[in-house]
């Protein structure tokens, strides 16, 4: 028998989302190309990939984290299961609950009500991807999804001001557009400049190179790691760096945005990135939708429990 969350790592990744247009981002979700989905629950073995209870033994996470605290997850386009999908996961780990009706689940669309914008597969499987890794790491916090019109940048800033003016502190943007532009600060960056809200963004899947909003000064980019069980150390695992060619998680300088106070390191005069790295790789979601281990870079667990 396996050691707990010790899994096969899926072989073949490949992206959720694909290559966004002009002024628009791409989600960085990624899913196994070559495993069959499992949709059910799992009465007598755990499903394949890391379940909530190996990330929070990583990390040393409680149980109930979170617990009187709202985490915001941007996502573009609708996931109209995504609560149903929500409440299979948790049952399947034992997590509490966390439904419309008990108040713990929010979902608005991007000027916060409930005209919810059309639906998008690729989309519904980042959603998913990032519903079920906040209840993993954070099961005890409330949790708000806003829906954006679409992946428009100007759509997924607006949502990231509803997701703060409906009071949550924390706010993950598990998506991006590649590179680093002289306009992005002046015409997005007001929406992910919050004090005292954490908001984090993902760098991205392309191994070198920086992707907006990560970018940003203000920003936490967050990066991803590969989790191994090593039951004869003190951690019980082992961390390393997520990659699987082509694949790894975004990283470099963004020459267009200025190096935060916190940023000491001589290599790169502007910003670089990223500032924190999490398990992104192999890691159980579900979605009836599509099948997504491992992770894309930095969405494993981008929105730090609240303790």
């Amino acid at each position: 028998m396996k050691d707990p969350g010790e899994q096969d790592a899926p072989t073949r990744p490949e992206p959720v989302c694909g290559t966004p247009g002009k002024n628009r981002a791409t989600c960085f979700a990624m899913r196994a190309a070559d495993e069959t989905p499992v949709m059910r629950l799992a009465a007598t073995a755990a499903p394949a990939g890391l379940g909530p209870q190996d990330i929070q033994s990583a990390y040393s996470l409680p149980a109930d984290g979170g617990a009187g605290q709202t985490i915001a997850i941007v996502d573009a386009y609708d996931n109209p299961h995504a609560e149903a999908d929500l409440a299979v996961y948790r049952a399947q780990y034992g997590l509490p609950a966390c439904t419309t009706a008990n108040g713990c689940f929010t979902k608005v669309d991007q000027r916060g009500g409930t005209s919810y914008p059309q639906p998008s597969e690729a989309w519904a499987g980042e959603i998913a991807l990032d519903l079920d890794m906040v209840s993993a790491s954070a099961p005890g916090a409330h949790i708000l999804l806003v829906e954006t019109d679409n992946d428009g940048l100007e759509n997924l800033a607006a949502g990231v001001d509803r997701a703060v003016a409906l009071g949550a502190k924390y706010v993950s943007n598990s998506y991006g557009r590649p590179g680093d532009f002289d306009t992005d600060l002046s015409m997005y960056g007001a929406s992910y400049d919050h004090p005292g809200v954490a908001v984090v963004a993902a760098t991205g899947d392309n191994r070198y190179g920086v992707a907006f909003p990560s970018t940003l000064p203000f920003v936490t980019a967050v990066g991803g790691t590969a989790l191994t069980p090593a039951p004869d150390t003190a951690r019980g695992w082992t961390e390393t760096v997520w990659a699987r060619d082509p694949y790894g998680p975004g990283s470099g300088c963004a020459q267009y945005q200025a190096k935060p106070d916190y940023q000491k390191d001589t290599g790169c005069t502007g910003r670089s990135v990223s500032d924190v790295s999490a398990v992104a790789d192999n890691v159980a979601v579900y979605s009836p939708t599509v099948r997504e281990v491992p992770a894309g870079s930095g969405t494993g667990a981008p929105a730090p429990p609240p303790r």
